[in-house]
């Protein structure tokens, strides 16, 4: 069976929400909607894959986060990162309290969560972490 994709540009005009969720709506130029969408019927479901395009046309790159957080908090569990810190004279207990004080100490941050607002800690956590990838490709 050959499935056919839609591609359009739209512009979002519109976001509310209601009991069931959220309500996206989105200016379609006439020219680029399908025929198959306007045929469709209200409520048919759709699989959709969208991505912001800047004014020179081409995705605009986002980051996540709080995706930093998670991996600040699975790495701070990882034993392997605990032997990195130590074998590099960062640390000296391999416990998850001392890793996370050291990552905390090297980020300059209280809080793991900062890493969703402190732009420079965020960018010294990937630091860290491309170092320790380099580390463990070497081990």
């Amino acid at each position: 069976m050959i499935m056919k994709t839609s591609n359009f540009e739209a512009v979002k005009i519109a976001l509310k929400q209601d009991k069931s969720g959220f309500v996206l709506t989105l200016n379609i130029h006439p020219d680029e909607l399908s025929e198959e969408i306007l045929r469709d019927f209200v409520g048919a479901r759709y699989q959709v894959v969208m991505v912001r395009i800047g004014d020179d046309e081409k995705p605009i790159q986002r980051e996540n986060f709080n995706d930093l957080v998670q991996a600040s908090g699975i790495l701070c569990r990882d034993q392997n990162f605990a032997r990195f810190l130590m074998e590099t004279g960062q640390i000296f207990d391999d416990s998850e309290e001392a890793v996370t004080a050291c990552l905390k100490e090297e980020l300059g941050i209280q809080s793991r969560t900062e890493l969703t607002t402190n732009k420079e800690a965020a960018s010294k956590f990937r630091h860290i972490n491309q170092e320790y990838i380099a580390w463990k490709l070497n081990v």
